[in-house]
């Protein structure tokens, strides 16, 4: 059933406040890449890497190949993916706003550690803090606003969190640069500031909401109804709660016993396959060995320490910037279109990058010229802005509307998991893929690219302004592919699962009055 399109400032609000969980995210993918490039945190904790690098014999591709060097990056998302099924569990069963808590108690508990250690395991043990961190915000997030965000705006309230990522993509480029000139304790100051992305997340876990239909699920209907009419601005909202208590309940009579065994059923397996699908293309696109290791590929441009660090601030901008226009396209161009004309565009920018790498240096050629620096730089930034305006947000947005109540949590936790597993490869590979296929390794996300393009027009269905309780009928029981996984519309004297017995309707007090309480803001 539809329902009011109607926004109102209470449920933007919310919305803000959850998604700024993105900043830290966002701080933390670039903020390792940044720590690294600086020649203090080499000479401390990796003096062999700084050595190499200024051997000349290793090129301009090999100067990082190190397997620990790269574990910086990458003990932060081995934690998330180990900690996203425990999220999902204790988000299911205890809320949204108990994985915001916890997240936020992960982030300052990592930052601290990371911003004073003095030995290798301590730092590393900070990046696990954080990457458990990640593994409950980005469980509790993406499925927190979906949950309460009107169908026809849920894309677009959505992008408070890509937008967030960008904020923090762009923050921890700056600090990076700005920090860089602070000898020789700048990267403890660029570690530092994830305290303040981290205090907003627990903030938000305090001060916000529960969604109506946890409090549904949890038998609270009166105040799921008082949350119900808050965030839509009016009394009329019954319509709305009967279909969300109908969805619950079905969801609790057909798996009660457990949502991780119903995600292989067959008429999930489209759900399940997104789930999966998303994140891993989102990983093999590219993106996340440039927003990584931006610094090392432009110091692999010939660029020093600084002039590298430099150049992030532009592709920042370009994060944000794509974020931005997502906002405006993302429910009135549609998902499937923005995924496809976007994914075109990185295709060709990885292209053209990885060609003006292979012309332009070879042999005793270890610098790119100016205007090829510059065209570098071009498609980096066409690149990174594209991203950030389809695969960046979509990615994390449409398995979280796409998915069933009664397996909701768990496939967030598939999708949760699947990303950070696959952020894992990259940042621990890319790397030593750079030093062993040279240019060649930008034609290997070239490849993913186009497949990304294939699955995006043919197995994508459209899902822009559809309530998410009714996704099976209307987007999977149409879907040229996906429609022989699910039980058709129904027909006239044949069975369907909707069918499942339900309990009585809660009656609530007509137009009960909207009161504010402290945990509700």
């Amino acid at each position: 059933m539809a329902h009011s399109p109607r926004i109102t400032l209470y449920v933007i609000f919310t919305c803000m406040l959850a998604g700024a969980g993105g900043l830290v995210y966002g701080y933390d993918l670039v903020a390792a890449g940044g720590i690294s490039a600086m020649d203090d945190f080499l000479v401390k904790f990796f003096p062999n890497v700084y050595k190499s690098r200024n051997a000349f014999h290793q090129g301009n591709y090999c100067r990082y190949d190190n397997q620990v060097f790269q574990l910086f990056s990458s003990s932060l998302y081995i934690a998330a993916l180990l900690t996203s099924f425990v999220a999902g569990s204790l988000t299911r069963k205890l809320g949204h706003r108990s994985s915001m808590r916890t997240a936020g108690a992960l982030f300052i508990a990592g930052t601290i550690l990371g911003t004073f250690a003095h030995n290798l395991p301590i730092l590393i043990i900070g990046r696990l803090l954080l990457g458990c961190g990640l593994g409950f915000s980005n469980q509790a997030i993406p499925l927190y606003i979906s949950e309460i965000a009107p169908a026809r705006y849920r894309g677009t309230l959505n992008m408070f969190f890509g937008i967030s990522i960008g904020l923090g993509i762009f923050a921890g480029n700056l600090v990076s640069y700005l920090a860089s000139s602070v000898r020789p304790s700048g990267w403890r100051i660029t570690q530092a500031m994830t305290s303040f992305p981290a205090f907003t997340i627990t903030l938000a876990g305090f001060a916000l909401a529960d969604t109506p239909t946890f409090l549904i699920r949890t038998n609270k209907h009166e105040q799921a109804l008082q949350v119900l009419r808050k965030l839509r601005g009016h009394n009329d909202v019954m319509a709305e709660f009967e279909d969300l208590l109908k969805a619950t309940q079905i969801a609790e009579q057909v798996e009660a016993q457990n949502s991780y065994r119903a995600l292989f059923r067959k008429r999930n397996a489209p759900q399940f396959m997104m789930a999966i699908l998303f994140p891993l293309f989102q990983q093999f696109s590219g993106n996340d060995a440039i927003v990584f290791y931006g610094p090392f590929l432009f110091r692999a441009a010939g660029l020093g320490e600084r002039a590298s660090l430099f150049s992030t601030l532009f592709t920042g901008i370009s994060v944000l910037a794509g974020s931005v226009i997502s906002i405006f396209s993302i429910d009135k161009a549609g998902r499937k279109t923005l995924l496809l004309l976007s994914t075109l565009i990185m295709l060709f920018c990885m292209v053209a990058a990885g060609t003006i790498f292979a012309v332009g240096i070879k042999g005793a050629v270890t610098r790119l010229s100016g205007a090829a620096s510059g065209f570098e730089l071009a498609t980096v930034c066409l690149y990174l802005a594209s991203f950030s305006a389809s695969w960046g947000p979509l990615a994390w947005i449409i398995p979280s509307e796409i998915l069933s109540q009664n397996i909701r949590s768990a496939g967030q936790s598939v999708t949760v998991f699947t990303n950070m597993l696959f952020k894992f490869v990259i940042a621990q590979t890319f790397l030593s893929m750079l030093c062993s296929f040279k240019f060649a390794t930008f034609f290997f996300f070239a490849g993913w690219l186009f497949l990304m393009a294939i699955f995006a027009l043919l197995f994508v269905p459209e899902t822009k302004a559809i309530p998410i309780d009714e996704m099976v009928d209307r987007v999977w029981g149409t879907h040229w592919f996906w429609r022989y996984f699910v039980t058709a519309p129904q027909k006239a004297g044949g069975p369907r699962l909707a069918s499942v017995e339900m309990k009585p309707s809660f009656e609530p007090p007509i137009a009960a009055p909207i009161t504010v309480h402290p945990g509700d803001l």
